[in-house]
Parts: structure tokens; C-alpha cells; sequence
């Protein structure tokens, strides 16, 4: 922590001040955020516990992405808007795909055209 100090008068001086720290031998650190991930890779991770509040310091190489917010339509999901709505499969897909991926607006918005 300190450089050029003794690791064991570092920690008996953190017990003194009711300071405990762990390491975590965690392998990868993910912060999500809503328009992006912050990825922290071979992360150095310790959590440290002072006076009863937890907080946590992680150190690594660090990596952005972006989220992929179109949803996964299945064909299932295709073929229960088809029946439902009684459309096309090109219909039910285009529903879903508007509707974010809410099985129940897009039947209900399909079934309003009708």
C-alpha cells in the first residue's frame, strides 16, 4: 500500500484502526451501466471493512463494451404472435422487433389494427 513499509506494522496498524481487508481471488470485474459494460481483466481485487461500511478496490486492465439492446426474438416467440394475432410470420417478427421484444404489446397492437 505504502511503499518501503513493513507489510505486518501495515497491517497490525489497520487492525488498530478496526480496518480488515481481504483479497478476492476474482478472475474478472463487470460494471454495468445502461448504455455500456466496464470490464476489468486479471483484476487485482481487495475488500476492505472500516468502522462496519464495505467498500471495495479493483485494480486491472480495463476494457469497454457496448450493450446490445435488440432483443433475442425467438421462433417460438415468432410462432405464439402468429396464432395469437392471426398474422404472417414477417408481421409477428416486425411486431416484436417494435415492441422490444413484449410478446403481449405486440399481439395487443397487432390485434388493434385488425
Amino acid at each position: 500500500m505504502f511503499p518501503g513499509m513493513n507489510p505486518r506494522k501495515m497491517q497490525a496498524m489497520m487492525k488498530q484502526m478496526g480496518i480488515k481487508q481481504v483479497d478476492i481471488p476474482a478472475t474478472e470485474v463487470i460494471i454495468r451501466t445502461a448504455e455500456k459494460e466496464i470490464v476489468v481483466l486479471n483484476p487485482s481485487v481487495a475488500k476492505v471493512n472500516m468502522m462496519g461500511q464495505e467498500t471495495f478496490q479493483i485494480s486491472g486492465s480495463i476494457e469497454e463494451r457496448s450493450l446490445d439492446t435488440t432483443p433475442d426474438i425467438s421462433e417460438e416467440d415468432i410462432k405464439t404472435v402468429m396464432q395469437q394475432a392471426g398474422v404472417s410470420e414477417e408481421k409477428a417478427k416486425e411486431a416484436i422487433e417494435a415492441h422490444n421484444g413484449d410478446l403481449a404489446e405486440a399481439i395487443m397492437s397487432l390485434a388493434s389494427e385488425e
